[in-house]
Order: structure tokens, then C-alpha cells, then sequence
């Protein structure tokens, strides 16, 4: 009895290369999904930059009734602007001053603004603009 072999050729390099392509799609998915979570890391990381010097500001104010050096700031928390406005307070907060602090910073096409706000003692400070920067005075 003879048995005929039946040779495929060709079909070992088939399915590697089918199984390259596969493991190229996948590889470029997972590259696809890693920046897109960069983005989004360096987004969140910008937006606690923005929470951490809108509450310096205010804990500034709140304790010495000046805000923090606009050098200091810069070289803190570099890109980030932050403005100050106040208002008096109203109904059970009268007699004291809101002060909101707004950090904002701009990556890529997205704006990331955060606005801080606490009530102080109207005797405390007195804050006079000028321009677009706000600075702060003592009474």
C-alpha cells in the first residue's frame, strides 16, 4: 500500500503573514488608545495646576490680604493666569467679601478654567484692579 503525500506549499507563509497584519492592527489600535490617554492625563494635570494656584491665591489672601507675588506665580504655576475679583457679600454673608479666584490655561483647543471663591473679613483687604491683573492692598 502506498499512500500519496499531499504537499501544501505556501500555506505556513499565509498565515504568518495574516497573522502579522492582525498583530499590526492591534498594536496600532493600542498606540491610538495610549495617546489618547496622554491627552487626557495632561489635561487633568492642567486642570490640578489651575485647583492648586486658585487655592494658594485664596489661602494668600485669606491669611496676609495680598496675593501671591505675580513672579512667584510665573515660576510656580508657569502659563497659568489667574484673576481676582471680589464682591460684597449678601444676606447672611454681609458684612463680608467674596473673592473668586479664576485659573485658566489653554492646551491645545481646550480651555481649562477653574474658579475658587471664599468669604473674608471686609476689613482684611481691599483689592483695586488694574488692567488686567488685580492687585491686592492693604487697608
Amino acid at each position: 500500500m502506498t499512500t500519496k503525500r499531499v504537499r501544501y506549499h505556501g500555506l505556513m507563509m499565509t498565515e504568518l503573514i495574516v497573522s502579522l497584519a492582525v498583530l499590526g492592527m492591534i498594536m496600532a489600535a493600542f498606540a491610538i488608545s495610549l495617546d489618547g490617554f496622554r491627552r487626557l492625563n495632561y489635561y487633568h494635570f492642567t486642570k490640578q495646576r489651575c485647583v492648586s494656584a486658585a487655592q494658594a491665591t485664596l489661602d494668600s489672601i485669606a491669611v496676609t490680604g495680598k496675593a501671591i507675588d505675580e513672579n512667584d506665580m510665573n515660576r510656580l504655576w508657569p502659563g497659568i493666569i489667574v484673576k481676582i475679583e471680589e464682591s460684597e457679600g449678601m444676606d447672611q454673608w454681609k458684612g463680608l467679601k467674596l473673592i473668586s479666584v479664576t485659573a485658566q490655561k489653554t492646551i491645545g483647543n481646550k480651555n481649562v478654567e477653574v474658579r475658587l471663591s471664599r468669604y473674608v473679613p471686609t476689613s482684611d483687604i481691599a483689592i483695586s484692579k488694574a488692567g488686567d491683573t488685580s492687585v491686592l492692598r492693604e487697608r
